[in-house]
């Protein structure tokens, strides 16, 4: 018996989530079923973060205890040819027994792909948002760098997800833009359900020109929801990568000299 971690991608189009749900295809259901047609013995998957329904994983770290003779790269080739093609394993590793893929997590980085081309692509309406609008980007930059820092994020979310506090710390945010699409990259301690998505659909509308680039500080001062752009849907968000400490990943009597960082 050992504790394995690994980096899975996913198509959350195939899925109603990460996390396992009665009558619901979810990624954790997945993972698990392929794990015990190869072993024979039922075992649960912890993942990092719970995406939701349509989002994908770049990025996403889990771990499992397993017990069996394989090796870490015979595992990780068994593991993926009991998935279906919606779900792969990028990298697996024997890790320390008290590792824990959310709890020894320090942050998560999630990127927003925006297409925005004159007519909607013929393909990948499921993996991007599309918008023929033009952006004013210097506006949605000067609206974004309000949200750095720690903030009580609560108008940025929505309910349906149990949390002790709403505040979060986002360490970081760019964009990274090309002649037809753009991807916008938070990353933050941790997000509260809906947060990426209700932050891009109203930076979009602060790009549209609807909303005026201080309605993001308002919100994180306490002005409600509806005072806020429209919850961007799901297809364009990937859960990007998730950040842990170096010592965290590395075997006993390494020395990191930078945080650890597993994702693509």
């Amino acid at each position: 018996m050992r504790n394995v971690r690994f980096l899975v991608a996913y198509d959350g189009s195939a899925f109603f989530g990460w996390q396992r749900q009665d009558g619901f295809d979810s990624v954790q259901q997945r993972l698990e079923e392929g794990l015990h047609a190869l072993t024979g013995v039922h075992v649960t998957v912890q993942g990092a973060g719970r995406t939701d329904t349509g989002v994908h994983g770049l990025g996403q770290v889990a771990h499992a205890h397993v017990d069996t003779r394989l090796d870490d790269d015979a595992l990780l080739r068994a593991w993926n040819a009991h998935l279906p093609r919606t779900v792969v394993l990028r990298r697996l590793e024997t890790c320390a027994e008290d590792f824990h893929a959310r709890f020894s997590a320090v942050s998560k980085r999630y990127l927003y792909l925006t297409v925005t081309t004159r007519f909607p692509p013929p393909f990948g309406a499921a993996h991007c948002h599309w918008t023929p609008s033009r952006l004013d980007f210097a506006r949605m930059r000067g609206a974004a760098g309000a949200l750095l820092g720690r903030h009580d994020f609560e108008s940025f979310s929505s309910s349906g997800s149990p949390r002790t506090s709403t505040v979060r710390n986002v360490q970081r945010i760019h964009f990274l833009l090309r002649k037809d699409r753009f991807a916008f990259v938070i990353q933050a301690d941790g997000f509260l359900y809906n947060m990426v998505r209700a932050i891009v659909g109203t930076l979009l509308d602060v790009g549209r020109g609807r909303l005026d680039p201080s309605v993001v500080a308002a919100a994180l001062q306490g002005a409600p929801r509806a005072t806020l752009g429209p919850t961007a849907p799901p297809g364009g968000l990937y859960l990007h990568s998730v950040q842990y400490e170096p010592e965290v990943l590395l075997e006993r009597g390494q020395r990191g000299t930078r945080r650890g960082e597993t994702g693509p």
